[in-house]
């Protein structure tokens, strides 16, 4: 049996996961085989890896044919899901199996059906089921949990948050055909509930907490100086209800691990340890190069309200989109970033004081698409080479989040990797302490 296989191989981030694990540092280790559609394609690909090809299965296979799906996700330990608007289907398919399953899609529309189909019965097999495993999501959870974990190491296990602030910025952006697609789709698609749900506070979240601040045009960067400012970010709609359910789910091991775990976990974990307090909240924003830039986005984020109600030009608009697999060349792709800066704050001790940490994440490379195929890769690798070293809800399976699931295995693994650099210190200058 293969340790990992990629759906939709030959989409355009599927070829950037191929490429990645292909040529890993670690490859001797793990096998993977790759999913497709088109066996011309496929032959395209195959070409393109040369001998990095070798000892690579290959399979087609159309996912709409829940035969051929059902078959395919047995043929793998790990299943990496990067075929677009297909989630559900893959998901299924792989928790009848009792196969982890790490989708890239960042559809948050489909999270709420996602949860109460399948957590319960993954939970059972201890099957991993992560979705909106890629840029949206990612790093804003890793940030937050990087930052409790320094908190608590500087302040005690019982110190708690009040606020995170997570600012943005994507040096360089542009969507592929697949990523076009998926937003199409869940625009023209998503029902006036499944919208209210989306921004509705804690909708994904086994227990509800105190609502973060809403929505607004500008933000700014709290305690640093000079400060850093910037507009409302979109990808906020995805990455603040995941970073709540990775808040609940700490939150009922927190109160009772018993509830969560089989004895044998239950036993061994320490509720504080994970938990960022009853009084958390969370805000992000992106960081433009000036106030022209901030104006054109925030222009831009308005026209999608027009949409929803204008349904009938998507159409005539998807016909000026790329193609399918089409997306950045690989010089655009090199010489783009992705930095994000989070400001968390505890809440007030006995005596009226809190602590404030800074932590940063330095990725070379394009964000939506480079540091995607990172994530998902190297989620994927923890799963099959680090299962031992994974955290609690890691081992017993669920529907779960990128930090719930891979914890500090994830932020060893990317601190790893020569692309991305992930920091935290506490900002007290007469106590200055750093963690990598």
């Amino acid at each position: 049996m293969l340790d990992i296989l990629i759906l939709g191989a030959t989409g355009y981030t599927g070829r950037l996961i191929t490429r990645y694990l292909a040529t890993h540092p670690q490859r001797a280790t793990f096998t993977f085989g790759l999913a497709v559609r088109s066996e011309q394609k496929l032959k395209a690909l195959v070409d393109e890896l040369g001998n990095a090809a070798l000892h690579v299965r290959t399979f087609i296979v159309d996912v709409t044919h829940s035969d051929d799906l059902e078959t395919v996700v047995q043929e793998a330990h790990v299943v990496i899901n990067a075929v677009a608007l297909h989630s559900h289907c893959v998901l299924q398919a792989c928790v009848h199996h009792g196969r982890h399953c790490l989708d890239i899609m960042g559809d948050v529309s489909q999270l709420r059906d996602i949860i109460h189909s399948f957590d319960h019965l993954a939970a059972e097999s201890n099957t991993v089921i992560v979705p909106c495993v890629g840029m949206v999501s990612v790093p804003s959870d890793l940030m937050v949990y990087v930052a409790n974990k320094t908190l608590k190491s500087f302040a005690g296990p019982l110190t708690s948050i009040d606020m995170s602030t997570s600012a943005w910025e994507i040096n360089g952006f542009t969507l592929s055909s697949g990523s076009i697609a998926s937003a199409l789709s869940i625009v023209a698609n998503a029902s006036k509930d499944t919208r209210d749900v989306v921004w509705t506070d804690f909708a994904f979240s086994p227990v509800r907490g105190v609502p973060s601040p809403r929505p607004r045009a500008f933000y700014s960067l709290p305690i640093l100086d000079p400060p850093v400012r910037g507009t409302y970010i979109a990808q906020s709609i995805v990455n603040r209800p995941i970073i709540q359910r990775s808040w609940g789910l700490f939150e009922l091991v927190a109160r009772n691990p018993t509830d969560v775990f089989p004895p044998e976990l239950s036993a061994i974990v320490d509720g504080s340890e994970y938990s960022y307090g009853t009084a958390f909240k969370y805000e992000e924003f992106l960081v433009h190069p000036n106030w022209f830039y901030a104006f054109r986005y925030l222009a831009m984020l308005m026209c999608i309200p027009l949409m929803v109600a204008f349904r009938y030009v998507l159409p005539i608009v998807s016909r000026f989109l790329p193609q399918p697999g089409q997306g950045p060349t690989d010089e655009t792709l090199e010489a783009r970033s992705l930095n994000i800066t989070n400001i968390t704050t505890s809440t007030p001790d006995s005596q009226g004081r809190t602590v404030s940490v800074r932590t940063t994440f330095k990725g070379k490379g394009d964000g939506p698409y480079l540091m995607t195929a990172i994530f998902v890769s190297e989620a994927a690798l923890a799963l099959v080479l680090d299962k031992d070293s994974l955290p609690p809800f890691g081992k017993r399976g669920g529907v779960l989040t990128p930090v719930t699931a891979f914890g500090d295995v994830l932020v060893r693994r990317l601190n790893a990797c020569d692309r991305i650099s992930i920091e935290s210190e506490v900002l007290p200058t007469h106590e200055h302490k750093k963690i990598r």
